[in-house]
């Protein structure tokens, strides 16, 4: 039976959903820059970086800018994202969540948030989430995006619990390949075709609890 002392969790997707909230500050920079910036160019943007994910949306409104200008506008655009969050309430925290951390950590797992924001702290804060993980280690802490594995490898190490005892839930295939890489058990939220390197996929936390859990470990 495999051995494991500890889940970590990406946020977006897996815990809560800010994804909406990047697309409307996105929308809104490019309604200031004159053009329309859609749900499908939106789709461009999913697991990359905040530098990239501005120059994607630069070329589809066929802007060229300076870097002081780029910069002037990312922050811009995560001032207009911070405004957003700062309204969330706990009816967003994804079905299911609670439920199953307070289970972990009853049966002594540990936890760790793993995410490229830079703003998982003030999310989990604002949610009242804090208080479910042993480890916070978000965009602030790690330099390497996913699919490179720091995030994880981190949050392990912040754990104190070697990569081979660790669980990863993820919803995206970078961050998939990102906890393959780093040695460990990825179960996958959402699509088995878009995450067919999972070791499992699940529909959403609320499809399982610490049992379910256990006997996906073993499959």
């Amino acid at each position: 039976m495999r051995e494991i002392k500890a889940c970590i969790f990406d946020l977006d997707g897996v815990i809560v959903d800010t994804a909406k909230y990047h697309y409307l500050a996105w929308r809104r920079l490019a309604e200031m820059l004159g053009f329309e910036f859609t749900e499908k160019d939106n789709e461009r943007l999913k697991c990359v970086s905040r530098v990239r994910s501005l120059e994607i949306l630069l070329e589809v409104g066929g802007i060229t800018a300076t870097q002081e200008q780029k910069e002037q506008w990312a922050r811009e655009k995560n001032e207009w994202y911070v405004e957003y969050i700062t309204k969330m309430g706990t009816d967003e925290i994804l079905p299911g969540v609670t439920t199953f951390l307070s289970e972990l950590r009853a049966n002594g797992i540990k936890t760790a948030i793993g995410s490229a924001s830079k703003n998982a702290v003030l999310i989990l804060d604002r949610l009242g989430l804090t208080c479910y993980f042993d480890a916070i280690i978000d965009g602030t802490k790690v330099s390497a995006a996913k699919p490179d594995p720091e995030v994880f490898v981190t949050a392990a190490g912040a754990l104190d619990t070697p990569t081979s005892q660790c669980v990863v839930f993820e919803d995206a295939e970078a961050g998939i390949e990102a906890a393959k890489k780093g040695g460990m058990f990825a179960i996958g939220i959402g699509d088995c075709s878009t995450l067919a390197d999972a070791d499992v996929v699940i529909g959403g936390i609320a499809e399982i609890n610490y049992e379910k859990f256990l006997s996906l470990l073993n499959k």
